[in-house]
C-alpha cells in the first residue's frame, strides 16, 4: 500500500482508490484502520469530504451515518468474537480532533490488553503502538478484514 490515498481518504474512497475500504454504506465508507494493535480496528468515513461534524449533515443523512456506525461496530464485534476468545467489547467514538472530516472509530477491546490500559481509552496507548510497523495494516490482516466484511455483508442484506 502506498501512502498517497492517506492524504485524501474520502476522495480516494469516492474514486475507488482507497485500499482500506471494505464497502460503501448508506452515508459513508467502512474501512479497516491503518494500525491494528487492537485487531479489527475500523473506521467509518463520511462520504462527503466537506462534512466536518455530525451536526452538518441533514437529519436523514445523520441518522444514516449513525446506523452505518452501528452496523460496522456490530460487524467488528461479530468477527472479533469469532476470531479471538479474549474479545471483550467494541468502543464507538466520533472525535474529530485531528482529521477535519467526519469519521467514527470502531475499537475492539480484548482481555489480553495490558492491565493498565484495558479499561482506559485507546488513545492512552503508548505512541509507538501507533507507528510501529508490526502493527501497520498489511496482507497479514486479510483474513480479519474478510471476516469483518463478511459480517457487515450479512448485517446489510
Amino acid at each position: 500500500m502506498t501512502d498517497d490515498w492517506r492524504n485524501d481518504r474520502i476522495g480516494s474512497a469516492l474514486r475507488g482508490e482507497n485500499p482500506a475500504v471494505f464497502r460503501k454504506l448508506n452515508a459513508g465508507f467502512a474501512v479497516i484502520g491503518d494500525v491494528q494493535f487492537l485487531p479489527g480496528y475500523s473506521v467509518l468515513l463520511v462520504d462527503d469530504p466537506s462534512v466536518q461534524r455530525l451536526s452538518e449533515l441533514p437529519r436523514s443523512k445523520r441518522l444514516a451515518f449513525l446506523s452505518d456506525m452501528d452496523a460496522l461496530g456490530e460487524a467488528v464485534e461479530r468477527a472479533c468474537t469469532r476470531l479471538d476468545p479474549a474479545f471483550r467489547r467494541v468502543n464507538l467514538e466520533i472525535l474529530g480532533n485531528t482529521d477535519a472530516f467526519l469519521h467514527a472509530h470502531v475499537w475492539p477491546r480484548f482481555d489480553w490488553e495490558p492491565a493498565d490500559l484495558v479499561s482506559r481509552p485507546v488513545w492512552l496507548y503508548p505512541p509507538e503502538r501507533w507507528s510501529d510497523q508490526q502493527y501497520a495494516l498489511g496482507p497479514r490482516h486479510d483474513a480479519l478484514r474478510e471476516a469483518i466484511n463478511e459480517e457487515l455483508g450479512g448485517l446489510l442484506s
